[in-house]
């Protein structure tokens, strides 16, 4: 059994759940129509929803609910909450439940200690699509710890993943690479300076490896005192001794290995293996590198999150990495009408980034039309990289493997 799934930790909004919903409905009507039958073949693929966090708000909220229950209606899907952020929040699945008791599940697996645990299931489902040891897990950290509880959840998993010997990778971008910071002193929350403390030394004891990377160019932007030994790595007096400041392409370098990479809001899409084998776009050279899909989200210039996923686009393409960037909800602000910085302020606008890395083969950039016209948009007409796309479009590029490549899966990340 093939299963996909995304992990879901952010708030979800009417117009997310909305192109989740169409993904899913293309992704059983084009590829797997059999599924929707009443008597599916042995061995169907499902589709999993990890929820935790702001996300599962949406499972009682009146305006996504009945989307839910639409979702629903399609049986190879099912909802994995968890449990312990619904006590938390006082969230109540019981109406959902009513409509499909046996696809959403508010239960979760125990640990090694007896304990119920969501990242047990999370890493459950990992080793599910997963080769025989060994193999790694990582999680791609772009929110600040403390402020936002999304270290928290990485670090969760990471340190489930050493139970059942996956050997733990965190990535830290742009704010996350505050949680290596020496000296943390917390009083209300749990320290993350020592949990990853914690996990690097647990790894070890476990005879597995343990990699904690940040961003160079973030840290150094965030007033990290560091100097270069001149062999390519990058030393800070600040940072834990686990942690690693180095240049973006070491971090880069792990997405081309095939383990699976996770981030507060991200998705792990198994390919399908069927004949004849349908194609969206193709690469020049076979690679099995899996693909990376960037979905930008948010508005430009007010945080850094649509600089740092496009920079991050750019060094993935620039590793030889097949990279698609798709500008939906607020995101198609960065690629909607005529943007004028000021010198004094910002340099470059978000459009002359994109026209000035466009020429990489392996970098492609799209924008949804559906979220432009719910705000009354329409797409710059000087960014002709930009390709307009539908709901089927975004299918394609979510589900269909490209010509000439052999990865076994797709990342999906959210900034």
């Amino acid at each position: 059994m093939t299963t996909h799934f995304f992990l879901l930790s952010g708030r979800i909004s009417l117009e997310r759940l909305s192109w989740i919903e169409e993904s899913l409905k293309f992704f059983f009507v084009q590829l797997y129509p059999e599924t929707l039958t009443h008597r599916a073949p042995a061995g169907s693929p499902i589709f999993v929803l990890l929820l935790t966090g702001d996300a599962l708000y949406s499972l009682e909220d009146p305006e996504t609910e009945p989307v839910w229950s639409v979702i629903l209606s399609l049986a190879p899907v099912r909802i994995v909450c968890d449990r312990q952020e619904l006590d938390l929040r006082g969230i109540t699945t019981e109406r959902l439940k009513m409509k499909s008791p046996d696809q959403v599940v508010d239960t979760n697996s125990l640990t090694a200690a007896n304990l119920s645990s969501f990242w047990q299931d999370v890493v459950g489902l990992v080793r599910q699509n997963r080769p025989a040891l060994p193999d790694s897990i990582g999680w791609l950290q772009n929110e600040s710890p403390y402020m936002h509880r999304s270290a928290e959840y990485g670090l969760r998993l990471l340190q489930t993943a050493i139970e059942t010997r996956l050997s733990p990778e965190l990535y830290a971008n742009l704010d996350g690479i505050h949680m290596g910071h020496t000296g943390q002193k917390t009083a209300e929350s749990e320290n993350i300076g020592t949990w990853l403390e914690i996990i690097h030394d647990c790894a070890g004891k476990a005879g597995l490896t343990s990699l904690f990377l940040a961003c160079d160019r973030c840290a150094s932007a965030r007033g990290y005192s560091t100097w270069d030994d001149g062999k390519g790595a990058v030393i800070s007096t600040c940072t834990l001794k686990p942690f690693h400041i180095r240049d973006m392409h070491a971090m880069v370098d792990r997405f081309c290995r095939p383990h699976i990479i996770l981030s507060e809001n991200a998705g792990s899409i198994q390919f399908a293996k069927r004949s004849p084998v349908l194609s969206f776009d193709r690469i020049d050279k076979s690679s099995a590198v899996p693909p990376v899909t960037i979905i930008v989200t948010q508005s430009p210039y007010s945080t850094e999150h649509v600089y740092g996923a496009i920079s991050f686009a750019v060094a993935s393409a620039h590793q030889g990495i097949l990279t698609r960037v798709i500008f939906m909800e607020d995101g198609v602000y960065a690629v909607a009408g005529n943007h004028r910085p000021h010198p004094e302020s910002i340099p470059f606008s978000i459009p002359d980034v994109i026209n000035a890395v466009a020429g990489n083969a392996n970098l492609h950039f799209f924008v949804l039309l559906t979220s432009l016209q719910k705000r009354g948009l329409t797409k710059n007409p000087g960014l002709n990289a930009v390709i307009d796309i539908g709901f089927p479009g975004l299918g394609k590029i979510l589900f269909y493997p490209p010509g000439n490549l052999h990865a076994e899966h797709q990342r999906v990340l959210i900034f």
